[in-house]
Order: C-alpha cells, then structure tokens, then sequence
C-alpha cells in the first residue's frame, strides 16, 4: 500500500524557495505569478493491508518526525 504525504509552509510562514521560484518565472516571462508556495511530497510504501492503521501509522510518522507541526501542514493520501 502506498501513502504519499504532502507537506507545505503554513499561511504566515515566510517562503523564500518560492519567492525565488516566482522571481524566477517571471524573468522567464511568466508575468500573471502573483505567488508561489513551495513545499514537499514524501510517497511511502507500507506492508500495511489496513488503510485505517496505514493512516494512523503515517499521521504518526508525520507529527514525530516528516513535518514540522509548529509551521507546517500536512495531509496524507493512502492508497
């Protein structure tokens, strides 16, 4: 089973990837960026054959360990 966990910058937290990302596209010439969020995407493959504790299992993993709760979102797909 896979899961795939995406994690992203909270609104208010400062994001300088993006705003080089964005300064970037616009001298690319993509003029309508008004702002670009940059954040991660983590797929993990799980011997688990219950989606329920795969959920779990994987929320857990991320409040200990693959986000940053105190200014990160994140939100898990199992499938």
């Amino acid at each position: 089973m896979k899961a795939r966990v995406f994690v992203t910058l909270k609104n208010g937290v400062l994001d300088p990837q993006g705003e080089a990302v964005k300064h970037a596209l616009g001298t690319l010439g993509f003029d309508g960026v008004n702002t670009v969020r940059q954040g991660k995407m983590i797929e993990i493959d799980l011997a688990h054959t219950d989606v329920a504790k795969a959920e779990a299992d994987v929320t857990e993993m991320c409040e200990k360990l693959l986000a940053n709760t105190v200014i990160e979102n994140y939100s898990v797909e199992i499938g």
